[in-house]
């Protein structure tokens, strides 16, 4: 292997092989975060796309150090330019409205950060990809409490966590109770991993809009026959 060429290092050195594997381990911690929050986009795809840009970075900085010369002279950023229109696609995938409401804009934001600390690993930039990897831990667990602290809109929508036992009618009645009380119904959602171990429970997630108190709807849904638990699903994690 040739160490130099019109002056460039290859670029196929340990110093290279080292910012892969840097960019590799911490793509890996943000992509592990997302795959136990059991997101669309996980531990495997924020690894790659890490993994990835760290090596197009590479790439663009010596992969065509062979052709310069004298009447040959080349832009090192073009190519590593284009992950940040290219990730926009994966983005965009990861981004779906249902019923009005946007899901995956927070997964799709991690996929951008996790390609921009590759592309830091890539550029040799080490300790801005290891601030911004600690960054990203710090907003999803940090300031996810604070959101959920903040005060809201009475107009804006609520979200919350339903759990009732499934043959007594219950969800005709949780629907009831929600027109009742002034509330429009956006959104269900199952999730039996928060049904715990009775197997005849059903566990729901509602996302609600009105302009009266959350409050007097939760107070009424738990009063209901055959509710177990009644609470607000403020986990601002889409």
């Amino acid at each position: 292997m040739t160490a130099w060429a019109f002056g460039e290092p290859s670029g196929q050195g340990w110093p290279q092989v080292l910012d892969l594997v840097l960019a590799f381990v911490l793509s890996a911690a943000i992509g592990l975060e997302r795959e136990i929050r059991q997101k669309s986009a996980g531990l495997r795809t924020h690894t790659l796309v890490g993994f990835g840009s760290a090596l197009i970075v590479l790439v663009s900085k010596y992969g065509f150090t062979d052709v310069l010369g004298t009447h040959v002279t080349l832009d090192p950023s073009r190519v590593a330019a284009q992950i940040v229109s290219g990730i926009g696609f994966i983005g965009g995938g990861l981004i779906f409205v249902r019923r009005d409401a946007v899901r995956g804009l927070t997964t799709a934001a991690v996929v951008w950060v996790a390609a921009a600390v590759g592309m830091a690993a890539g550029a040799g930039l080490w300790l801005l990809a290891i601030v911004v990897t600690a960054g990203h831990y710090l907003v999803v667990f940090g300031l996810t409490p604070l959101a959920a602290k903040l005060p809201r809109s009475r107009s804006a929508p609520a979200r919350l966590r339903l759990v009732y036992l499934d043959g007594r009618g219950t969800l005709r009645d949780v629907l009831t109770a929600c027109a009742s009380h002034g509330f429009t119904i956006v959104d269900t959602a199952i999730n039996q991993q928060d049904a715990g171990p009775d197997p005849r429970a059903i566990a729901l997630r509602l996302t609600v809009e009105g302009r009266r108190d959350i409050g007097d709807l939760k107070s009424a849904l738990a009063a209901l026959d055959g509710v177990i638990a009644v609470s607000s699903d403020d986990g601002i994690v889409r």
